[in-house]
This record gives C-alpha cells, sequence and structure tokens, in this order.
C-alpha cells in the first residue's frame, strides 16, 4: 500500500498531538482566570505552531504525491469533506485567537515560548466580540471534526481491515501502529495534567464601599494622632515649662539615598502570591529622627520599572488594566511629618499618586545605625482597587490589597 511521503506523516502525528493539548488546555482557560496566565502563553503558542505547521503541511501536501483515494460514493466525499473541514480549522482557530488577542482591552504581550515576540494584529477593537465568537464556534466544530477523522480511520483500519491507517506510519510495525495514535492521547493527558490545581474557597465577608477602604488605611495613623493631643492635654504643666526651655532645634538634615535599595510589592493570586519589585525610583528625604514632625518626604517610582521575573506579566503591568504607563509613568508619595511610634520607628502619613488618583496613604518605617548613616526599612499596604489598578477579567483573583516594602541605606548630608 502507497504511503504518505515522512514529512506528511511527521506533521500528521505532531499536528494531531498539539491539537490534543490545545483541546484539553481550551476547555478549561474561561474559568481559570488569573491562574492561568502562564498557561494562556502556552495556548497561544501552541496555536501559532499549530499554524506553521498547518502551512507547512498543505505545501507538502501539493510537493509529495499523496495516496489515492480508497474509497468512492458518500462515504469518500464525507472524508474529503472532513478533511477540509480539519485544514480549515488549523487554519481559523490559530487565526481568530490571534485575532481575539489582537483586539482585547487588555493587551497581553505574547512571546512565543518566551522568545520571539508576535505583534497583535491590525484589526479595529469592534472585531473583538466576533474574533471571540469565531474562535469558540470553531473549536467545537474542530472537536466534532477531529471525532470523525479518527472514526474513520478506524472503521476502516479495524471494520473493512483494509490497512488504512498503514499509509500513515513511516513503516509496518505494529509499535508505530500504538506508538504514534498513543502521541494524540499523550497531548490531551499532558493538557490537563499541567492545569492548575482549583483556587480555594475564600471565607465570604462582607462588601465594604470603596471609601471605607480607603480610609482604613489612614486609621492607624488618625487614632495616634488622636492619643498623642490626649497625651499632650494631660501632661504636667512642668513638662511644658520644660519644653519651652529646651535649646531650639535647627533644620532637619537632608539625606542622600545610597545605590542598591529596594522597592518590592506582592499580593495574592488565588491562594499564589504574586511579588516583584521597581528598579527605578527616586526618593528626596528632610528628617532629624529625634523631631520627626518636620520631616519632608518625597518618593517617585518610574511604574515602567516595575516588573515580577515574567516577560508577558510584565508587559501587562505597564497597560491600562494595572498601571496604564503611556498615560501616567510615575507614582509619587509625599508626606509632611511624621510620627515617632517606638524607640527607631515611625510612622509617615501623606498622599499617594497613582495613575492619576491621589488618595491619603500611610507608611511604616525603622531606622537602625547612628549620625550621619542610617538603614531604612518599611512596608505599607495598598488599596489597589481605589487607584484603579487590576481592572480587568485577568485581575480577578488578586487580593484587593497590596504589600510594599522598601528598604535603603541613607546619608546625611
Amino acid at each position: 500500500m502507497q504511503r504518505y511521503s515522512r514529512l506528511a506523516i511527521f506533521l500528521h502525528w505532531a499536528i494531531a498531538a498539539l491539537l490534543a493539548f490545545q483541546i484539553a488546555v481550551g476547555w478549561a482557560l474561561e474559568d481559570l482566570g488569573a491562574r492561568g496566565f502562564a498557561l494562556f502563553q502556552w495556548h497561544k503558542s501552541i496555536g501559532i505552531s499549530i499554524l506553521l505547521l498547518t502551512f507547512a503541511r498543505i505545501a507538502i501536501r501539493y510537493w509529495k504525491p499523496r495516496p489515492a483515494l480508497v474509497e468512492g460514493g458518500w462515504q469518500g466525499a464525507l472524508a474529503k469533506a472532513v478533511h477540509a473541514g480539519l485544514y480549515l480549522f488549523m487554519l481559523g482557530a490559530p487565526l481568530t485567537g490571534w485575532a481575539l488577542v489582537s483586539t482585547a482591552k487588555v493587551k497581553v504581550p505574547t512571546l512565543i515560548f518566551g522568545i520571539v515576540p508576535l505583534p497583535h494584529l491590525p484589526l479595529p477593537m469592534s472585531t473583538h466580540e466576533l474574533a471571540e465568537g469565531g474562535h469558540g464556534l470553531i473549536a467545537w466544530l474542530g472537536i466534532a471534526l477531529f471525532a470523525l477523522h479518527v472514526a474513520g480511520a478506524l472503521r476502516h483500519h479495524v471494520l473493512m481491515r483494509d490497512g488504512l491507517l498503514w499509509r500513515m506510519m513511516p513503516a509496518r510495525s505494529p509499535l508505530l501502529l500504538f506508538a504514534l495514535p498513543a502521541l494524540i492521547a499523550l497531548g490531551f493527558v499532558l493538557g490537563r495534567a499541567i492545569l492548575p490545581e482549583p483556587a480555594p474557597k475564600a471565607a465570604a465577608t462582607p462588601a465594604m464601599p470603596e471609601a471605607v477602604g480607603a480610609v482604613e488605611e489612614e486609621a492607624p495613623a488618625n487614632a495616634a494622632q488622636v492619643a498623642d493631643n490626649t497625651a499632650n492635654a494631660a501632661a504636667p504643666a512642668e513638662a511644658d515649662n520644660a519644653a519651652a526651655v529646651e535649646e531650639p532645634v535647627g533644620p532637619p538634615p537632608s539625606w542622600t539615598v545610597q545605590p542598591g535599595g529596594t522597592i518590592g510589592f506582592s499580593v495574592g493570586n488565588s491562594g499564589a502570591t504574586i511579588s516583584g519589585g521597581f528598579s527605578k525610583w527616586t526618593a528626596k528625604i528632610v528628617m532629624d529622627p529625634d523631631h520627626p514632625d518636620g520631616a519632608d518626604i518625597r518618593v517617585e517610582i518610574d511604574l515602567a520599572s516595575a516588573s515580577v521575573g515574567d516577560n508577558y506579566q510584565d508587559g501587562m503591568l505597564a497597560g491600562d488594566e494595572f498601571f496604564g504607563v503611556a498615560a501616567h509613568p510615575k507614582a509619587i508619595f509625599t508626606a509632611r511629618g511624621a510620627q515617632k511610634t517606638g524607640a527607631n520607628s515611625y510612622r509617615a502619613s501623606g498622599t499617594l499618586n497613582l495613575k492619576g488618583v491621589s488618595k491619603l496613604q500611610s507608611i511604616r518605617f525603622t531606622l537602625s545605625g547612628t549620625g550621619k548613616s542610617r538603614k531604612v526599612s518599611g512596608s505599607a499596604t495598598i488599596a489597589r482597587a481605589a487607584f484603579d489598578v487590576g481592572n480587568g477579567a485577568s485581575s480577578s483573583g488578586l487580593d484587593p490589597k497590596v504589600s510594599v516594602s522598601f528598604a535603603f541605606s541613607a546619608k546625611a548630608e
């Protein structure tokens, strides 16, 4: 019996295995949300691979002679229709998927297998729903055609015993007859195996208005101020007199931040944690550690320098769903005055301007060292929704609050 060329045979089984992987993964992607981000990138990479392999398969189909048809009549016509439909599926599914990504509101960058950038197609946003609907419809039609193709091959080889499958084997070997079709099952099993674990069910919590969440960040600072005022009102008159005769305090020193400092962030993500940081930022600090009420703090962060160590997600951070770097390249925190909360610990209440929104924000920090050289470390908790950070479908699994930490050394001028 005449066989297909070895190259055609290789492409046939490779594409079949990759399609099985795509089917296994595609069923689960919609329900994974942010947890499926890495898997979504694999899905796109495999999809483009199938597209390129299909173009190669079509070229070889006309370059190398094919075996003659083994059946005529309506059965032969049905077989030819299924083959034609499969080619449309192998071309249409990746192309509509590419169009879907290109027209999405959230522009997720695509790197094929994390290496080769894939540009977005120049399509209008208005075609997004069409691309999304077409991709889903083609996928389901492809699954049906895939099943019909397998059923037809088994009918010929098992029921009619005409040895049809040998045409798609490089040699007449029972081992290959088992191993090559097993690649399809293996592709499906691998696709299911790499799916993330189901997200743990969080305990239901009552909804809280956004305004209340924003005020919550300032509650500790306000409470401390009330406590300070109460303590001052109750202080003995002798203490007031002693303060009146103290030597006047000079201007607070300015501090220069030394290289090597860090600003990091972390946020829960459906039971896991995403951590990252900013590589570019500046700080102007004027403060006397013994008299922090005269402090003047300004920190500017280059939002384009945000990274979580993954090229795909770093590209998303710069987009409108998260930091909107094109319109708002910097986040700025300013504070006038600070309160001492312990031997070497402080709290500064100020304003955070992020993504065009200004909100009250407090930070806590500690100082170590003496004289003109100090080490600073601190933290803050930011309600991301108040700044419209994480406003898309891919952010649905993220916790509402982001933890920020910082550490650096500074020298007094």
